[in-house]
């Protein structure tokens, strides 16, 4: 008897690590090996297998590349995606629809909702929120010339920062500690630590509120 739960027509494949207590529905799919372009920038070694942790739920429909680490208590929706050689830390929330591409670190209590797009090469530190539908960038030359190859990255969130829904972040950029992204706000540059940044390109209105912030002090 195994200590984690399998629904109905789930693919697992061989060489997949599932901790005690995890659940994994209908139609997902685990350890899933990628199928590049030929122009694709990922990398292509082997893969080691995937690790679920314990406790965590890999929704109906949801897809968990090879080479992926998900830590504890984990919830990936329904019909979510996480590519390959991604790290995931504990109690994250991955909502439905949402891909989380190649090569991205998300940290612990990070929370990212429903049909969000994190690119390849992304940081999101611990207590990131992520609303709905925001959409992140990695490619300043959107596939022409190949010094892309060399600049390619994803932005880093930092802790605690919070994105509004519909949000747009280019390439590269740094979102501060306990920043405040407004809702669809085209985020082109780095932005501070603490403030509220709102419109298109995002300009600083104001400091985050010191009774939202994680660490008051």
């Amino acid at each position: 008897m195994s200590d984690y739960e399998v629904g109905q027509n789930v693919v697992i494949y061989p060489g997949t690590v599932i901790g005690a207590g995890a659940k994994i529905l209908d139609n997902a799919v685990v350890g899933k090996q990628p199928s590049l372009s030929p122009r694709s920038t990922a990398k292509r070694e082997p893969l080691p297998p995937t690790v679920i942790g314990p406790g965590t739920i890999i929704s109906t429909g949801a897809i968990v590349f090879a080479g992926t680490t998900i830590g504890a208590r984990v919830i990936i929706g329904d019909q979510a995606c996480v590519r390959e050689r991604v790290v995931v830390g504990d109690d994250v929330v991955i909502g439905r629809g949402s891909l989380v591409e190649n090569d991205t670190t998300i940290g612990a209590m990070t929370k990212i909702q429903a049909d969000a797009y994190i690119t390849a090469y992304s940081t999101l530190e611990e207590h990131v929120f992520i609303a709905p539908c925001v959409v992140t960038t990695n490619d300043n030359y959107m596939g022409r010339t190949e010094q892309r190859h060399a600049l390619i990255k994803g932005p880093t969130i930092r802790r605690g920062a919070r994105i509004g829904g519909g949000a747009i972040l280019c390439p590269g950029i740094e979102i501060g500690e306990e920043a405040f992204v407004g809702a669809g706000a085209v985020v082109t540059k780095s932005v501070p630590p603490r403030v509220v940044v709102v419109g298109s390109p995002a300009r600083v209105l104001r400091d985050v509120p010191a009774d939202e912030l994680l660490d008051p002090a």
